[in-house]
């Protein structure tokens, strides 16, 4: 009786939250659904909290208790309600810390506890202590978009798929030896780079040096985009591009696309807590998810589909390309099993090509665009970067991978950015395959880990004035060679334990190869009359707006590339 009367409560309250709350795109939707219908809803939904109530009364069982949560919860359905009404869900999270002065927190949402993290010390003992038991990944809607139902190795839950693709990736294609057959195409990206940004800053009628205004985040997206681009299908843009190096239209679109998705892959969905509403699409998120993985497979498949026919026979098991293979997709089309026929389907190349893409394209970008903005602010920091490449590099040549060891401070730049401005909230959710004690907290079956990466980089118990844009808190005055990772944990940078980035490598000499170019290539200020604003956008992490710079060419004129 109990049940069934918090049951009808729980319904009774949350449609009157749906009915009345801000939501533009969902607002009217329960009362636009005819009465019939609306009646079996609400008879399935009860069951499901029936349902719900009684896996989570299994939690009870342990006498150790959850990490401390809200005040106010409601009966089964936890703190669904509040995705509604405090948005974004993550500043809704990290205000409940703050104001708790808690480094792990409880957060109900169905029978599913969310459990996001701030201490070094406890994410140690979540991903290095007991890794085992948090290797695997939940199920959400955005990720089923995203990898064509859970065929690529990011987001895959702990099974033989995620095996399978994990031994693909980390031996075929973010392999050392790969990375180096590659190195002409991200070079060839670098010196795109250079070319366009000098373009917008000559004046062609004179060719004189001028300055020029210049959009540092579409700089930044393009390049990361152009390069992965170029190491995954050997091409620089979709359409016809531009003369002048930049972005065309195609492009444009295919890059907001991708960031789209990656907004969405886990956004705290109603449906992945309550699937059996997910038809309802209350929050509109699958709407805005089928779009955008839409445009992003609309730019792949015929790629993918035309290059499978070159390599393959009709039939998909013979090869009939003797060719070498020239780019990543051509490496994916050429995996064969231990009886020669293709390791890989069609459907699983392309989840695990657009896997790379999106794991490619945001984090150099977010992180340069922000160090950017903080040394322009900080115009010495600007000078003792490009006085460490003039020193390392010179001014006869561009700055070139090879370089990179002894380019500690700009790398310090870099690394610096990942902490105070990281790209997400969190990392990729964590799930507990069983139950399990942490901290002296017991953390359910099913838990979502989500480690905080502001929470991390920012943690006033961690780090000395952590708001402060600081580059050589990195530096030991060692000589030592500064890494963009952080193997404790102290930031979070690239994840780590089994379900770590196969793709640190890439990933930190896209992020270096970007900022020492610009940093190289260019001198940088505010535009004439206007600052560098540093705040945060409310919805995200990125710079509330797209930073715009002037930038002027320092180096010889021979040395950029022109249309």
């Amino acid at each position: 009786m109990k049940n069934n009367t918090s049951s009808t409560l729980v319904m009774s309250s949350f449609l009157t939250l749906r009915c009345g709350a801000p939501d533009v795109a969902t607002s009217g939707l329960i009362s636009s659904i005819p009465t019939t219908e609306l009646v079996f809803v609400i008879s399935i939904f009860v069951f499901f909290l029936q349902t719900q109530s009684k896996r989570s009364s299994k939690t009870k069982s342990s006498s150790l208790p959850l990490p401390p949560g809200p005040a106010v919860s409601w009966p089964i359905i936890g703190n669904i309600p509040d995705l509604f009404h405090k948005k974004p869900a993550f500043r809704w999270i990290d205000k409940l810390m703050k104001d708790m002065n808690t480094d792990i927190l409880s957060v109900r949402l169905g029978n599913v506890h969310i459990i996001p993290v701030t201490s070094p010390e406890i994410a140690r003992e979540f991903l290095k202590k007991q890794d085992a038991t948090f290797a695997t990944r939940p199920i959400t809607m955005g990720t089923e978009y995203s990898s064509r139902g859970f065929l690529s190795v990011a987001v895959a839950p702990l099974g033989d798929q995620w095996k399978k693709m994990r031994r693909v990736v980390a031996s075929e294609l973010m392999s050392p030896s790969r990375l180096r057959w590659l190195l002409d195409k991200r070079s060839e990206e670098a010196d795109n780079l250079v070319r366009y940004i000098y373009n917008q800053c000559i004046d062609n009628s004179t060719t004189n040096y001028v300055g020029g205004v210049v959009n540092i985040r579409t700089v930044s997206r393009m390049y990361s985009g152009n390069v992965i681009r170029k190491l995954m299908f050997n091409m620089r843009y979709f359409g016809i591009g531009r003369k002048d190096g930049g972005p065309g239209v195609e492009e444009e679109e295919y890059v907001q696309a991708l960031f789209n998705v990656l907004s969405l892959l886990y956004a705290f969905s109603v449906a992945d807590f309550m699937p059996i509403i997910r038809w309802l699409d209350l929050d509109g998120h699958e709407k805005l998810m089928k779009k955008a993985s839409k445009i992003v497979n609309s730019y792949h498949d015929p790629v993918i589909d035309e290059r499978i026919k070159q390599w393959r026979s009709a039939d998909g098991d013979r090869f009939i390309n003797k060719k070498q293979p020239h780019d990543l997709l051509d490496v994916l089309i050429c995996l064969k099993d231990a009886n020669g026929n293709p390791l890989l389907s069609t459907e699983e190349i392309k989840a695990q090509s657009a896997d790379l893409i999106y794991a490619s394209v945001d984090n150099p970008s977010n992180a340069v665009e922000w160090a950017l903005a903080e040394m322009i602010n900080q115009p010495e920091m600007l000078q003792k970067a490009a006085e460490e490449i003039d020193r390392v590099v010179g001014k006869d040549r561009l700055v070139q991978e090879s370089d990179f060891p002894r380019l500690n401070y700009v790398k310090s730049c870099a690394r610096e950015a990942f902490r105070l401005h990281p790209i997400a909230p969190f990392n990729l959710p964590h799930v507990a395959i069983s139950d399990a004690v942490v901290a002296g907290y017991f953390i359910p079956k099913g838990s979502q880990v989500l480690l905080s990466r502001p929470g991390l980089g920012r943690n006033a118990k961690v780090w000395d004035e952590p708001l402060k844009f600081k580059p050589e808190r990195h530096l030991d005055g060692s000589g030592e060679q500064v890494g963009a990772g952080e193997n404790d944990l102290s930031f979070f940078s690239f994840s780590t334990g089994r379900r770590g980035c196969m793709g640190v490598p890439l990933g930190t000499s896209m992020t270096v190869m970007l900022l020492a170019r610009l940093l190289q290539g260019f001198s940088w200020s505010a535009p004439p009359g206007e600052s560098i604003g540093l705040s945060e956008s409310c919805h995200d992490l990125f710079l509330a707006k797209p930073l715009c710079a002037l930038a002027k060419p320092r180096l010889p004129m021979h040395l950029y590339p022109t249309v």
